[in-house]
């Protein structure tokens, strides 16, 4: 019943995010359209947006207090199939063949996470947290974390190698950090609420520390990749990076698969493979949309007015070029 409430709990907060995300692109969208261009902080659309937004992250962090990472993690393939369905009705797109195949199959594979994740105890002390720490697994599993990280940090700053895998392997092995950090500050929350006071431990505010610094250079790391690759190509990659970091620290940190037979993992890995095929056929059906203008607002051209055009009639000679050649 536990772990079934953290499915619920991520894959409701999933779907909130993509709500607020669609949200606060038609608030944006509709700032755009207005005569007289607005800070978008200014609209209570995008407000709405950004409220949803942070309900559904809190969402997600709960989530990993009642349910195991290489479950909870995975289940962030449900905000990408949501966003899909969702902006047909807020930004009024088509429904495709291709949304509607990614959208099978990652229900499909979610599906199978859900059937065949490890069912282990989720209840985690700090002094549970103290010993996987030290524990020599994890120690051999940061030490090649932190020397690939280093060699990726050498060709991103010194070679100025800015290619997209380099960019969000960065940010997964960022993401391993950040999951295992998760998941540890939340179980020692939920503990406290329910009586079993964890907050007095050092290792708690050791966690928060990790957390937070980890979580800001991920960001800011698949901001540079937003910045120079098209979200169609990031989107899809960052969720398969990202998804096989955090299984992989959850498996190696939380032992999370420890007891698990052969046949569970395999139909897990499966489900898997099934979420991220319908990740990529959505995110690559869906194309940079360029907000469509006819002509040029002029309302700021000197001796224009704000419904003139800049073309000229396109049968004559001049068209192309402003009517006067000294304006």
């Amino acid at each position: 019943q536990t772990q079934l409430l953290g499915v619920l709990l991520a894959a409701a907060s999933n779907l909130l995010i993509s709500v607020s995300l669609n949200i606060q692109k038609c608030a944006h969208l509709r700032l755009v359209c207005q005569t007289e261009l607005k800070p978008y902080y200014t609209s209570k659309l995008w407000w709405c947006g950004i409220t949803l937004l942070g309900l559904g992250e809190v969402g997600n962090f709960a989530a990993y207090g009642f349910a195991p990472i290489t479950l909870v993690t995975p289940l962030g393939c449900v905000s990408v199939i949501g966003s899909a369905f969702i902006s047909v009705f807020f930004l009024k797109k088509t429904m495709k063949t291709a949304d509607i195949l990614g959208g099978t199959l990652t229900v499909t594979g979610t599906y199978l996470l859900v059937t065949f994740a490890p069912n282990v105890p989720q209840e985690l002390t700090a002094r549970q947290v103290q010993n996987y720490l030290v524990s020599w697994p994890f120690l051999v599993y940061s030490i090649l974390e932190i020397l690939i990280f280093c060699i990726l940090l050498y060709f991103y700053k010194r070679k100025a190698v800015k290619h997209i895998v380099v960019l969000l392997m960065m940010v997964a092995l960022l993401a391993s950090m950040t999951v295992i950090a998760v998941k540890a500050v939340s179980s020692m929350i939920t503990l406290s609420v329910k009586g079993k006071m964890q907050l007095t431990y050092s290792i708690f505010y050791i966690m928060v520390a990790l957390m937070a610094s980890s979580c800001a250079f991920q960001v800011k790391f698949l901001n540079q990749a937003m910045h120079l690759y098209e979200a169609t190509a990031v989107v899809p990659i960052n969720f398969v990076f990202f998804t096989t970091s955090a299984i992989i620290s959850g498996v190696i940190f939380y032992r999370e698969f420890q007891s698990a037979a052969f046949l569970s993992v395999f139909m897990f890995l499966f489900g898997c493979l099934l979420s991220f095929l319908g990740v990529f056929i959505i995110a690559r059906n869906k194309k940079e949309e360029h907000l469509q203008i006819p002509f040029i607002d002029c309302g700021h051209i000197p001796g224009r007015k704000l419904t003139g055009k800049i073309q000229p009639d396109s049968h004559s000679s001049c068209y192309g070029t402003l009517n006067k050649e000294d304006d």
